[in-house]
């Protein structure tokens, strides 16, 4: 059974230096979330776009977020738990951070994104990487959030925000996490370009 991995990056993307832009090369046959500006986190755009690409998808798919990307990819993923064969999400961003229009001030009376996450468990393969000093997630959120999504975590300590500015360009070890996930689902394996 063939899988499409999907990457999906966060607010303002994933550049040439990204992890996710480096797996891209690597995994023969990723695609990337398109149709999105990657400068306007605008939730419900994002999500209908990666709900499209879901549905084009001529097999299951595996997708491979991060940060803003994450809270698009569990909702998108729970309403389309069908297709998934899993989800990898790397330093997921906190929904207070964002509204339904884009980034939130702290003391903004805009609801936050909190709302539209799954408040079950995932009803698909996940696993989740996460860092003890992330600016976009405090550590005990990211605890109740895997509670809640009975969801593994791994915490690879001290990695900031898991991105290029915190040094994870080539990351060899987010490779392996997704094999970990996709052998867990019985997948085949990844085809490396």
């Amino acid at each position: 059974m063939a899988i499409q991995i999907l990457m999906v990056p966060g607010y303002q993307g994933s550049g040439a230096g990204h992890w996710q832009t480096w797996m891209e090369q690597h995994i023969s046959g990723t695609r990337r979330l398109g149709g999105v500006c990657w400068e306007q986190p605008v939730f419900d755009l994002w999500r209908h776009a990666l709900e499209n690409a879901i549905a084009q998808s001529a097999s299951s798919v595996c997708l491979v977020a991060h940060s803003f990307g994450c809270l698009v990819a569990l909702s998108a993923a729970y309403q389309h738990s069908e297709r998934m064969a899993g989800v990898l999400l790397v330093a997921p961003a906190d929904p207070q951070h964002f509204s339904a229009k884009g980034l939130r001030e702290p003391a903004s009376p805009e609801a936050d994104l909190t709302s539209v996450l799954p408040a079950h468990p995932l009803p698909f393969p996940a696993l989740l990487v996460a860092s003890t000093n992330d600016p976009w997630m405090h550590p005990a959120r990211i605890h109740a959030w895997t509670k809640t999504w009975q969801c593994p975590m791994v915490n690879i300590g001290a990695a900031g925000h898991i991105n290029e500015a915190s040094g994870f360009g080539p990351w060899p070890q987010g490779m392996n996490f997704l094999r970990v996930l996709l052998t867990g689902c019985n997948a085949p394996a990844l085809r490396c370009a």
